[in-house]
């Protein structure tokens, strides 16, 4: 992937905003410590749990171009983890000066919203008194908190799709399954072959594995998850009960691999995809990232297998019809991280100046885009293809392109509006129908029980 080269009169345009804005203090009344410090100088050190760490050093680098002064310091936490480490550290007078959030669970802008900064003036000088039109609106209720804006939104993901290994369907002359029957066929012959098939993993509390039931349940009635979320509807309602029930089969039918409660989607499946031995995952559109040839490179290196691993093809296919309705596939989308400001930071303008750079300016998200691990979530701000370098470009790029125009047109949620516990209780209603023999109408049962709880 090639950077900017050169500052262009829209970044200087952009700089001079975000000059402008920390330098009248921004939020005004959080407790911040002194004034804040410099707009342009200081060391910023930032945590969160995404993006990959050789995805963060080049979007820091961009940064660095323009702002040569301060000093980013990242740090990658497993997002299993995030939550309980980023707590103590904020309530220290030491935690980090950036701090990222997501939409909702354990991590989300509610939960460590009284920490940080208030950037609406910020927003509002940095993009006008019209903001909240210019940006992904998702991300604007996400993030704001009581009437605060705790966070400056900057990634967007969608999830619904499946990822192959196109080399291997290719190898074995198969093609992507729509349906459950061709699924299975596909599985059969990959396991007749020595390979796994599709694999996830369920371990932990990252909630992977809620998306699969959530396509799932797509599959078999278009409207039944979100109404289950939103309290409209029921978790023990028919179709959220046979989409538990469609989830033993993938698994007693030999489409699931077997071991999923036992592992990790990170890094067990991962590593698993991306070095060849297994065909299939769901994840996704970060996913597509390892598309290019310097994550994918980083990715195999990471994972500690030979220097000549050969970089395979990988490129999204829709989630099949297993209710077998013919419903079409759906992606689901979310503002999935946004830059939140710790109030306390002794680095505070710097600090500011690192966020809406990130997810306010045309650069800073030309950055995050040409990466491939997040969709923009500033307005009008797409891949640019002549700038990123593929694997396979020919059969990857308009594959990745239909993935961009679905998840414009995605309507449900990801998990904003799903809590940690709400999440947790369908992990474990995942694990119970892969793992036992209970009555798919008994798990259900138990999710609603969290549901009825909060």
């Amino acid at each position: 992937m090639r950077m900017h080269s050169r500052i262009t009169r829209s970044l200087v345009v952009a700089a001079t905003a975000i000059l402008a804005l920390t330098a009248c203090g921004g939020g005004g009344s959080d407790p911040g410590s002194s004034d804040g410090g410099s707009a342009t100088s200081g060391t910023v050190n930032w945590w969160s749990w995404t993006p990959d760490n050789n995805v963060a050093e080049r979007e820091v680098a961009a940064f660095n171009k323009q702002y040569p002064d301060i000093k980013v310091i990242y740090k990658k936490v497993p997002g299993d983890n995030y939550a309980a480490v980023l707590k103590p550290a904020l309530a220290s007078d030491d935690g980090p000066d950036v701090f990222t959030v997501n939409a909702s669970g354990a991590f989300s802008a509610e939960s460590f919203g009284s920490y940080a900064y208030d950037l609406t003036a910020d927003m509002e000088k940095l993009l006008g008194a019209d903001w909240k039109t210019k940006v992904y609106d998702g991300g604007v209720q996400a993030f704001t908190v009581k009437d605060r804006l705790v966070a400056a939104q900057w990634a967007k993901v969608g999830a619904g799709i499946m990822w192959i290994n196109k080399d291997l369907f290719d190898k074995y002359d198969l093609q992507p399954p729509t349906t459950l029957a061709e699924w299975e066929s596909v599985c059969k012959t990959f396991r007749d072959k020595g390979q796994g098939c599709f694999r996830e993993g369920m371990s932990g509390s990252s909630g992977f594995v809620v998306d699969t039931v959530h396509s799932i349940a797509d599959s078999v009635q278009p409207g039944a998850w979100a109404a289950a979320v939103a309290g409209t509807g029921k978790w023990t309602d028919p179709a959220m009960v046979q989409s538990l029930d469609t989830l033993r089969t993938l698994s007693k039918n030999g489409i699931l691999d077997e071991g999923s409660v036992g592992i990790q989607q990170y890094p067990d499946v991962n590593n698993a995809f991306l070095t060849g031995k297994v065909p299939m995952v769901q994840m996704g559109t970060w996913y597509q990232q390892y598309a290019t040839v310097d994550s994918l490179t980083a990715a195999l290196d990471g994972a500690g297998v030979p220097k000549d691993t050969p970089k395979i093809t990988i490129i999204p296919i829709p989630f099949p019809d297993v209710a077998g309705k013919g419903n079409p596939s759906t992606m689901f989308a979310d503002p999935d991280a946004g830059h939140a400001v710790n109030a306390k930071s002794k680095n505070r303008n710097a600090a500011i100046t690192f966020a809406l750079w990130m997810g306010g300016t045309k650069e800073g998200q030309q950055v995050v885009v040409n990466n491939m691990d997040s969709f923009a979530t500033l307005n009008g701000v797409t891949p640019e293809f002549d700038k990123i370098t593929l694997v396979n470009p020919k059969v990857q790029q308009p594959e990745l392109e239909k993935v961009t125009e679905s998840l414009g047109a995605a309507k449900d949620a990801r998990s904003y509006g799903i809590s940690a516990q709400l999440s947790q209780a369908i992990i474990d209603a995942s694990q119970a129908m892969v793992n036992g023999d209970k009555p798919p109408a008994d798990v259900a049962a138990d999710i609603q029980a969290v549901a009825d709880a909060k």
